[in-house]
C-alpha cells in the first residue's frame, strides 16, 4: 500500500492507494497554521480506514513543493522519518505537477499557487498524454503576479494563485479556468506515483526564492 501526502500549501492532504492506483482512503483539511497538528492524525485515520498498520506500507509519496518552508518541512520530515523507520522508499513529486495532473482540461495549462508575500509559484504544462500525464514546459519559478501575467496569458490557470490574483493575471474568473482546483490532492499524488504518471524526484524541499533576494550559502535542511 502506498501512503501519499502533501503539505506544500494551506491544505494537509493524505491518501492511501493500492499498487494499481486505487484510492482506499483520503482526507484533506485546509488550515495554513496547523500542518504539524493535522498530518499525523490524518495519516493514522487513513491507515485505520484501510485496516492496515504502518508496517503494511510499501512506499511513501510526498509533495516537495514549491511552498512555504514551514509547511514543506512538516511533510518532508514525516515522510523521511517514516521511510527510515519502516525501511521503505520515499518518492518526492513537485507539488505543481500534482496540480497540473488534477486538471481535466485537454489543453496546455498553467499552475499558479500562493507563495505569500504577494507572489506566486508557477509552471507551464503541455496538454495531457494518453495516460493523463503532463510534461512541464517551464518552471517552477516564483514571481510577482504582474511580472508573469504575460507568460500565463491565454492559458487556463489552475491553483490558489488564480483565486487570489486572477484579475492581475488576466483570468476572468476562477470557476472558468481553474475548475475548482486550488490545492494539490494526495489522491492524485498517490495514484500518479503508483501508476508511474507523475515524475518522481528525491524527497528534498523545492524551496524557491526570488532572484533579487539574497540566497543562503546552501540548501536548507529539513531534518
Amino acid at each position: 500500500m502506498l501512503l501519499a501526502f502533501d503539505t506544500s500549501s494551506a491544505a494537509v492532504t493524505v491518501a492511501l492507494a493500492t499498487p494499481a492506483g486505487e484510492i482506499v482512503a483520503s482526507s484533506t483539511t485546509v488550515d495554513a497554521l496547523r500542518h504539524g497538528e493535522l498530518l499525523a492524525p490524518a495519516i493514522a485515520a487513513a491507515l485505520d480506514t484501510a485496516g492496515i498498520t504502518p508496517r503494511d506500507l510499501t512506499g511513501i509519496a510526498v509533495g516537495v513543493g514549491p511552498g512555504p518552508f514551514t509547511g514543506l518541512r512538516v511533510g518532508l520530515v514525516t515522510a523521511r522519518t517514516m521511510g527510515e523507520v519502516l525501511g521503505i522508499e520515499v518518492s518526492g513529486v513537485c507539488s505543481l505537477d500534482i496540480l497540473a495532473r488534477q486538471s481535466t482540461l485537454t489543453l496546455p495549462v498553467a499552475v499558479a499557487t500562493d507563495a505569500r508575500r504577494k507572489e506566486i509559484y508557477w509552471a507551464l504544462y503541455d496538454g495531457p498524454a494518453a495516460d493523463g500525464s503532463r510534461r512541464r514546459l517551464e518552471g517552477p519559478a516564483v514571481d510577482k503576479p504582474a511580472d508573469v501575467a504575460h507568460v500565463l496569458s491565454g492559458l487556463p490557470v489552475i491553483g490558489r494563485g488564480v483565486v487570489l490574483y486572477g484579475e492581475v493575471l488576466g483570468v476572468a474568473a476562477p470557476g472558468d479556468s481553474a475548475v475548482g482546483v486550488e490545492y494539490p490532492s494526495a489522491e492524485v499524488l498517490a495514484a500518479g506515483v503508483a501508476t508511474g504518471t507523475l515524475e518522481v524526484v528525491a524527497p528534498d524541499p523545492l524551496y524557491l526564492r526570488r532572484p533579487d533576494v539574497t540566497m543562503s550559502s546552501g540548501p536548507k535542511s529539513v531534518l
